[in-house]
């Protein structure tokens, strides 16, 4: 089965947060999609990063280190919504989910915010 590709939607959430909705697979040939987006609005001053994965079908290590390389690159941790129970087994075996802010279900769902 071909990989889908990765489409990134940026919606300004006020002057310092921004959410990334991603749609599609982030693996190694999309990774690097979603760090140039996060490294822009980094650059554009934004602090706080929400990043989408409810549309997101597959990610693999690729995806993992870009959470990383976007988190790193920031003031402040990015944010997970969206997670599938998958990804969030993978983020918990990592460490990664307590790293990164990961937005349970029980949290609420951000995408209704902005």
């Amino acid at each position: 089965m071909p990989a889908q590709l990765l489409t990134t939607e940026v919606s300004r959430l006020d002057a310092a947060t921004a959410r990334l909705t991603l749609t599609g697979d982030l693996d190694f040939d999309t990774a690097p999609q979603l760090i140039s987006a996060a490294a822009e609005l980094r650059q554009e001053g934004c602090q706080q990063l929400v990043i989408d994965l409810s549309q997101v079908g597959l990610c693999d290590s690729s995806g993992l280190s870009a959470f990383l390389v976007a988190h790193r690159a920031g003031t402040s941790p990015i944010r997970l919504t969206g997670v599938s129970p998958q990804l969030q087994q993978l983020l918990d075996r990592t460490g990664l989910a307590e790293l990164l802010g990961v937005a349970r279900a029980s949290d609420g769902d951000l995408r209704a915010t902005g």
